[in-house]
Formats: C-alpha cells, structure tokens, sequence
C-alpha cells in the first residue's frame, strides 16, 4: 500500500474508539456521539451510503449491521427520544430483571419532542430527579423505586407485590429509596398500591407478647370464640388454639423465624400437627398491621369450616 492509500491515524484511531463504543452499547451509537468523536455530517452520510452505518431512527445509527439485540433496541429508543430520555416502565422492569416479559414496545419517559420511528411509547416529564435513574448495562433506565412506582398505576397488584420480591431477591429492593421517593411524589396516580406493596418490608411495631395482645383483642371485636393462648397439644405449644376445633393460629414475627432452618423446621412442625388432626395457619405481624379485617375473615372462615368437619363426622 503506498502512502496516500494508508489511513490517516487520527482517522484510524477515531474508527477503533466508535467500534468500541459500539460494542459497548449493542451495535448502536447517537449522532451526537459520532459529532464527539470527530464524524462530520458529510462523513456520516458517507458512512451511510457505504453501508458502514445504518440509519435506525433520526439521530440514531447501528454501525455495521442492523441485527440489534434487545438492549441495542433499548439504546436505539433512548437515543431516538433525545437528551434526558430514560428507558421506564415495562421496558425498565425488563431491564432490571424484575419482569420476564417482552420490552417492545419500548416505554421511554423524559422531555420528549417529537414522536420517533421506532417503536416507543411515550411518557413525556419536564424532568426526573438525579436519585430517580440510572444506568444499567449503559443505558438510561428509572431506578428501581421509580420503575415501580410508574408500573404501580397500571398493573395488577399481585405482579406488583410480585416484581416488590423479585427486586428483593436480586438484590436490587431499598426500602429507604421507596420511601424517599414516596415522600415526594404525593398524588403520582401509582403512590398509594406502592405503598401498600412495601408494608411487608417496614419494620414492624409488634413485640411478640403485643402481637398476641392485639390478635386476641381483634378475635373478640369479630365476634370469634376466644383461644387459648400457649396451649400444649400433642407436645406442641401453640400460639393460639382453639381445643373444640381442633385448629391453631402461628403468629409469626419475621425476626424469629427469619432463618432458613427455622423455615424448614416451621413446615415439618405444620406437617407433624396435620397428622394428629391439628390444623394451624400462620398470622404475621405486619399482615396484622396492614390488613387486620382481611386476617380476622379468614381465620373466622377457616374456623367455620373445621366446625362442619366436626359435625358432619
């Protein structure tokens, strides 16, 4: 190759730093980026028409083919939304791992001016909070608190109690971050099902012996036959049993039985109190708190029906 035919080094060096941005980001790159890196408007239309660059949206190029991954996907709506877009709900849930299903298509918040080719449902906001995005695998995305707050105004409540654990089980839940985020965003349409979903999670005001004070306190106001309390049956001391029923209430406060042998110990002994005719379920301190009417229904039902069985036999 003679001397006029050999690349310029500026040139050569800005083609290695594009291909490893692009690697970075799943194939896709933003026209301000290449404006960074030295690419003229000129030099991108040539890039264009060689087939080097590929046109995905205005303002959006996948560099050197046009087979993007899901997450290149997600870079090319973001960037195709224009500065302070950040990829939300569904599409951030799928992101974070919090959900299994499909990102497409792809939801975007931020100030967003005008409508892109791609894809992309819109959800338009002068701004976000520094505390309220961040980057995952490169990409602009709603933290973690944000993405369920936005998805708690339109999904079911079971799959928002549902993606509340799997946030937890990643790693990814912070109790504190919900919270502060609540604080703020009074009257958000999805404020109150979060909150709702995190009650599990605070700490609890019951001590053990006050748990129990306000479990038989609450049988008494539903009109519910009065347990005993402590009660030995078959070697087996009980929370709360009711001898004529044969059936027993567990009032379960998280930091006793937090461990994963206590875990298994407390299913064998539910297993071992079904063999000599024992029902039992377990009442926990903050299902207490957060949904007393709903906890006192159903014992007067599980009630109700050891009752018939009786009777009937």
């Amino acid at each position: 190759m003679d001397a006029q035919a050999q690349p310029h080094p500026v040139t050569a060096g800005r083609h290695e730093v594009l291909r490893a941005l692009a690697y970075r980001q799943h194939g896709v790159v933003s026209v301000g980026q290449l404006y960074e890196l030295g690419y003229t408007k000129s030099s991108i239309e040539k890039a264009v028409r060689n087939g080097r660059f590929h046109s995905i949206d205005r303002g959006v190029y996948a560099v050197g083919h046009t087979r993007l991954s899901l997450q290149g996907q997600c870079f090319a709506a973001v960037f195709a939304c224009g500065p302070g877009a950040v990829l939300s709900h569904h599409s951030a849930a799928w992101l974070h791992g919090l959900a299994r299903w499909e990102p497409e298509p792809f939801h975007v918040t931020g100030p967003v001016a005008r409508r892109p080719r791609l894809p992309v449902r819109i959800h338009r906001a002068r701004r976000l909070e520094e505390a309220d995005w961040q980057l995952v695998e490169g990409i602009a995305v709603t933290a973690v608190s944000r993405t369920l707050l936005d998805l708690a105004a339109t999904i079911r409540f079971e799959w928002l109690e549902r993606m509340v654990e799997r946030a937890e089980d990643l790693e990814l839940f912070d109790l504190r971050a919900v919270e502060e985020l609540l604080a703020r965003t009074v009257g958000h349409h999805g404020h109150g099902r979060l909150r709702k979903s995190i009650a599990l999670y605070k700490p609890t005001s019951f001590t053990r012996s006050s748990l129990e004070r306000r479990f038989l306190e609450l049988c008494l106001a539903a009109g519910l036959p009065q347990p005993r309390t402590n009660y030995v049956a078959h070697g087996f001391e009980l929370d709360c049993y009711w001898p004529e029923y044969r059936f027993a209430v567990e009032l379960d406060l998280f930091e006793t039985h937090g461990s994963r042998a206590a875990f298994e110990r407390d299913r064998k002994r539910q297993e071992d109190l079904l063999l000599v005719g024992i029902g039992m379920t377990r009442v926990t301190g903050p299902r207490l708190e957060r949904e007393p009417d709903e906890v006192l229904r159903r014992v007067g039902r599980l009630l109700e029906q050891r009752g018939l069985r009786r009777t009937s036999g």
